[in-house]
């Protein structure tokens, strides 16, 4: 089978009142069985429906539509299925018998135009809503259109509604498939960098394709192909990129972190002054965290740099929070303090004013403490908004940690 297609009707979809998650979820569900996205329409509630599937009918073998099936006047995907199939919709008792059954039980009042939900294409095959009303469909491919799916809007209804009864479907439909993918998650590479290192050479695999996906101090690697060639692409990718690969399940660089703390019985504290307690979420977001993180300690200010991590008042005066002496300074108080394994810093200047031309704007020392190795800093410069800069400095912070224990 080819590539499918989504299409996602709802007009607070567009109007931004609802984010769209249903890409993400179909998109990785799809996959995993070997079938791709191969491209996704948002159109509004309405007959706009008709034109996305015709539009998309020539291009791929199966159609997943969202939205649509409830009993309201705006309710007309499964109308304009049946009108494209040229299946008459039918009359379901056992649909009906459901609904009814559900809303006795909540004690609601069953109003005229939701007995619309129970009416059926003739030879749909009916993909039971155990948590709303509105069914999902089957409607195999005729000579004019591909196979459709048809799935209930709400992510409550439709996530547990595809993996239950529209898995199997796909599954037959689309038989024994080579493709697979893999994820390489990297810090501390631009775009451009990896795409010299690893680029060519990954090039000249036959059906291999490579993408990259930038964010925030990561940049993930993917590759997408049959299990031969994306073994040959791994190779390539750990052999050239091993300092810099985070990750090659999807985890987030915090949880790696916590993993490697929690396998050497290890610990450790934070001091931010820049970052602000981000770093400290950033740690606290991954279940099982408590285990190995300690403390944190935001000390923003002078006074509680001295006060809270031990940090001399002299040092202060002769080289200013932001430097290389403070940041040690910083990290050693916050071990003591907790009685860490480890301990991290962050002191720099986020801008967009407090630089100078010694310090400017961006500047930024990371300091690592260790009970039983050498501490250290790292002095890093990151000219950009305060968000990003955050972000970047404890993306730095967790990598140095990483490293230090892996």
């Amino acid at each position: 089978m080819q590539d499918a297609e989504l299409i996602n009707t709802g007009t607070e979809l567009l109007f931004g009142s609802v984010v769209n998650t249903h890409l993400a979820f179909l998109g990785q569900q799809l996959f995993s069985l070997g079938l791709r996205i191969s491209r996704q329409t948002t159109v509004p509630d309405g007959y706009p429906i008709r034109d996305a599937i015709l539009e998309a009918a020539p291009r791929c073998r199966l159609i997943l539509i969202t939205g649509g099936l409830g009993p309201t006047t705006d309710d007309v995907t499964r109308e304009i299925v049946a009108e494209l199939t040229g299946r008459p919709l039918e009359y379901d008792e056992t649909i009906f018998s459901k609904i009814r059954e559900r809303f006795e039980k909540r004690g609601l009042r069953l109003t005229d135009p939701i007995s619309r939900q129970a009416y059926v294409p003739k030879g749909a095959q009916v993909l039971p809503n155990d948590h709303g009303t509105a069914p999902g469909l089957y409607v195999p491919a005729t000579e004019k259109l591909p196979h459709l799916i048809l799935l209930p809007g709400p992510p409550r209804e439709l996530r547990p509604m595809y993996e239950r009864y529209a898995t199997p479907i796909v599954r037959t439909l689309v038989g024994t498939n080579d493709l697979t993918a893999a994820v390489f998650r990297t810090v501390g590479l631009g775009e451009s960098y990896a795409q010299e290192l690893i680029g060519a050479d990954l090039a000249a695999i036959e059906g291999l394709e490579l993408g990259y996906c930038a964010r925030v101090g990561e940049l993930d690697l993917r590759l997408i192909g049959s299990l031969e060639s994306v073994l040959r692409g791994t190779k390539i990718i750990r052999a050239r990129l091993s300092d810099h690969i985070v990750s090659e399940d999807g985890s987030e660089l915090e949880a790696i972190v916590v993993r490697l703390l929690t396998q050497r019985k290890a610990t450790v504290a934070v001091a931010e002054s820049c970052t602000g307690g981000l770093l400290a979420n950033r740690f606290t977001n991954v279940p099982g965290a408590s285990a190995v993180f300690l403390e944190g300690n935001v000390t923003y200010s002078n006074e509680a740099k001295t006060r809270t991590l031990g940090v001399p008042t002299d040092l202060l005066d002769r080289v200013g929070a932001v430097s290389k002496e403070v940041a040690l300074a910083m990290a050693e108080g916050a071990r003591a303090r907790a009685g860490a394994t480890y301990a991290l810093s962050t002191t720099g200047i986020a801008g967009p004013d407090g630089g100078t031309p010694e310090k400017p704007v961006g500047t930024v020392f990371v300091g690592f403490a260790s009970a039983d190795a050498p501490s250290q800093v790292e002095t890093l410069f990151f000219p950009t908004d305060r968000a990003t800069f955050k972000q970047i400095v404890t993306e730095s912070a967790l990598d140095l940690l990483r490293k230090a224990i892996q």
